[in-house]
This record gives structure tokens, C-alpha cells and sequence, in this order.
């Protein structure tokens, strides 16, 4: 399954880490001047392979094996790693468009907020009941806002906007007959927020 195969490289990442120092976060992790002065774009995923501690990873990883079972199920291999690494991007975005432009961040959070958005709206259009979910989320976004956190809510929130996106185009597409508009809609999300990340960044870094 792609969700074993995420969570086993994210954990060989965070060995490589521990053993490397500060090393791999430096030439990997996600700053909104990636987009700009450092023009390495690759930044705003490869981010989603680091975390800042042991805790840090193993609570990602514990939801991602949760959430990432149930929607690898329903998606098929492929949908799905495309909604985790297109969430995960929209997490980097949100990074961009909410905070400091100079932020640093890593983790696979964002992309599990998303994976959370897409099973929403997934699971709404199927009826099912939301209540204890709806609970989960809103209490783990309020906790990216407490002070001392440093919790990056804004790529929560961001990866969350990100899935759900997904999880709608997936809804609206999933006859057999549209797969090619299917593509098409995720290549043209990706794009848009590549070309999102890239102004907000510019016009925020000029401004400083």
C-alpha cells in the first residue's frame, strides 16, 4: 500500500535526520522564500518528509496510517498519493499565504489535514456521520493558535482547503468517462498553486 510506503520512508527520513543533524532540514525544509530567492520549489514537498521530533513523526504517521488505510481503499494507490502530495503542497501554500514570509516549516501535517478535508466531503456525499471528525478538526486546528505552540495552523489549514478541493474533483469525476477532466482539473490545481505560492511570496518578500 502507498500509505506503508509513506510512512516507512518518512520514518528512514527521520533516522537520516537524527543521524545527520541539522543537515537534511536545511537543504529540505519549506520557507515561503523558496519560491523567490532560493528558487527551489521542490522546497514545498519534500518538506512533508521531515518533522522536528520523535513525537512529532510518530503522531503524523499514527494518523496518516489511520486516515490513509480508509481513503487508499476508496481511491486506489494512485488518487490517493496524488491527493496526499497535492494537499501536502497546499499546506506549503498556506504557509505562504497566511504567515511570516520567512517561516520555516516541515512535517506532513498539512497533507494529513488534507487527506482529513478530502474524507469529509467524501463521506458526506455518502451520508455517513461527521461529528466526531468535525470535533477532531476543529480541536486540532485550535491548537496551532495557542500561544507557544509552534504549530504551523496555517498549513493545516491550508492542506485542509487542499484535500477538500481533491476530494470534490474526485466526487465530480469519478465516472470512468471523465478520468481525462479528472487529470486535467489536478494538473490545473497544482499549477494554480505553484502561480499562487510564487506571487504571494514575491509580493510579500518585496514588501519587506
Amino acid at each position: 500500500m502507498v500509505t506503508y510506503s509513506i510512512i516507512g520512508v518518512t520514518l528512514v527520513v527521520y533516522l537520516l535526520q537524527f543521524l545527520t543533524g541539522s543537515l537534511l532540514t536545511n537543504l529540505f525544509a519549506f520557507t515561503p522564500q523558496a519560491f523567490v530567492l532560493s528558487i527551489e520549489p521542490w522546497r514545498a514537498l519534500t518538506s512533508l518528509l521531515l518533522h522536528g521530533s520523535i513525537l512529532h513523526v510518530l503522531l503524523n504517521m499514527y494518523t496518516l496510517w489511520l486516515f490513509g488505510q480508509l481513503l487508499e481503499s476508496m481511491l486506489g494507490r494512485w488518487r490517493f498519493l496524488a491527493l496526499y502530495l497535492i494537499a501536502g503542497l497546499a499546506g506549503s501554500i498556506g504557509v505562504v499565504v497566511f504567515a511570516d514570509p520567512f517561516t520555516w516549516v516541515l512535517g506532513a501535517s498539512g497533507a494529513i489535514f488534507g487527506l482529513m478535508g478530502a474524507f469529509v466531503v467524501i463521506q458526506r456525499r455518502l451520508g455517513g456521520n461527521l461529528t466526531q471528525l468535525y470535533v477532531l478538526l476543529a480541536i486540532n486546528l485550535a491548537i496551532g493558535f495557542l500561544p507557544g505552540a509552534n504549530i504551523s495552523w496555517q498549513a493545516h489549514l491550508g492542506g485542509l482547503i487542499g484535500g477538500a478541493l481533491v476530494g470534490l474533483i474526485y466526487l465530480e469525476t469519478r465516472d470512468r468517462s471523465r478520468r481525462g477532466l479528472q487529470i486535467g482539473l489536478l494538473a490545473g490545481l497544482v499549477v494554480a498553486l505553484f502561480v499562487l505560492g510564487f506571487l504571494v511570496a514575491r509580493w510579500k518578500i518585496g514588501a519587506f
